[in-house]
């Protein structure tokens, strides 16, 4: 195989049969639906929480706002692994191993300090003349939040929305602790049984390597503008 000559060089001859077979034989169809299925409502549901919580923490005044603040974010020092036995057991007791819920709802409680964290950031740097000058029009908070707020925050969603989607269609080991039935696999898992069982047809493993990594690839293209202003937003006045 040309792979053993040099591994770096540009193959003689594309193999599109490759992506075809990897596609039907690997059921590939399957799990990009699966990984869909969970992506989405995990990235909605970190970008609404995350959304609220930055809004409150960068510009309500209430009791505790900065101590709540600083202990949300101990959860960017908490590795998955240190919780996923009494985690599992969690699950297990609930009833919901081997279901959606069981993956989305520990993907967005583990997204939700990073999204916290940016989403802060980004409310912080908006004036706070903006929302003096709503509320002397009558605005309560929840309406300069959905009216004001959240469309000045388009880019800093968009940012978030890219990088949780990302984290999550790449997630391995929360999906293969917790979903036990082959048929809800999501990509990660079903790239990894299937390099299990075609470990030397290199062309299948990286056309299925390939299936994976283009629909996070189109979802960054579609957003890849808005994605730069928000990484952006702040580091020019």
């Amino acid at each position: 195989m040309e792979i053993f000559i040099n591994p770096f060089a540009p193959p003689s001859k594309l193999h599109i049969d490759n992506l075809t077979k990897a596609w039907n034989v690997g059921r590939f169809s399957k799990y990009t639906l699966n990984s869909v299925i969970i992506t989405v409502p995990t990235a909605a549901g970190v970008i609404f929480l995350s959304s609220l919580a930055g809004y409150a923490f960068g510009k309500l005044q209430f009791y505790g706002r900065d101590i709540l603040f600083y202990v949300s974010l101990f959860g960017l020092t908490l590795p998955f692994q240190a919780v996923m036995i009494p985690l599992y057991y969690l699950m297990l007791d609930i009833g919901i191993i081997s279901t959606y819920p069981a993956v989305i709802l520990p993907a967005i409680g583990f997204g939700l300090p990073f999204g916290t964290f940016m989403m802060r950031a980004f409310f912080k740097s908006i004036p706070t003349e903006v929302m003096d000058a709503a509320r002397v029009d009558g605005c309560s908070d929840l309406q300069i939040f959905l009216k004001i707020m959240l469309p000045l925050a388009l880019p800093a969603i968009s940012t978030l929305a890219v990088l949780q989607s990302l984290w999550t269609w790449n997630e391995l080991l929360i999906p293969l602790l917790f979903l036990q039935r082959e048929e809800l696999h999501p990509l990660t898992l079903g790239l990894m049984f299937f390099q299990g069982r075609y470990t030397q047809d290199y062309g299948l493993i990286f056309a299925g390597a390939t299936i994976m990594s283009l629909p996070i690839v189109g979802f960054y293209l579609l957003l890849h503008r808005h994605f730069i202003k928000g990484i952006t937003a702040g580091t020019i006045k």
